[in-house]
């Protein structure tokens, strides 16, 4: 075995340690990136999760949902007043109970129950209704809500 044989064993000894070295690489960076990518998927979720979405508090002293301004509405209520609820003309099976029913009792005096006045107030879930219908997997179409009665007044709408 000459020198050139040598030489020449050295640099085919060397070429194949090259070409080696650079398909490990490509194989070891193709396994890298699978694992960051698989990382990426599970930790994802995690990330992207905000939390629970806060729940409306209940109550004549909770959140309020939204405010009726005028809004059409049957309202009940009892001889001596202690309770007074009503539903509105546009949804029949939303019942809203008076948060204030002692100091808006005067006010039906002229009226009887079951007559259609236009209520304004602030609505706030009802506490039962929203503990009993968070329990069910359903969803109902009667609705209970508390109301802070601001005004009510007789509808004049077609009448001279």
């Amino acid at each position: 075995m000459g020198v050139q044989q040598l030489k020449r064993e050295i640099k085919v000894y060397f070429f194949r340690c090259l070409i080696l070295t650079v398909k490990d690489k490509s194989e070891m960076r193709g396994q890298i990136i699978r694992k960051i990518f698989v990382v990426l998927i599970i930790l994802t979720p995690v990330f992207s999760y905000s939390g629970c979405k806060k729940q409306a508090k209940c109550g004549c002293d909770g959140d309020v949902l939204f405010t009726l301004t005028n809004a059409q509405s049957k309202v009940y209520y009892n001889d001596t007043g202690t309770n007074i609820f009503f539903t509105t003309v546009d949804n029949p099976y939303a019942t809203y109970n008076f948060c204030n029913p002692g100091e808006m009792f005067h006010k039906f005096t002229d009226y009887k129950s079951g007559d259609i006045l236009l209520v304004s107030g602030h609505v706030f879930w009802e506490c039962n209704y929203l503990y009993q219908s968070s329990n069910y997997s359903y969803q109902s179409y009667s609705k209970v809500y508390m109301v802070q009665v601001t005004d009510v007044t007789l509808n004049l709408y077609g009448k001279k």
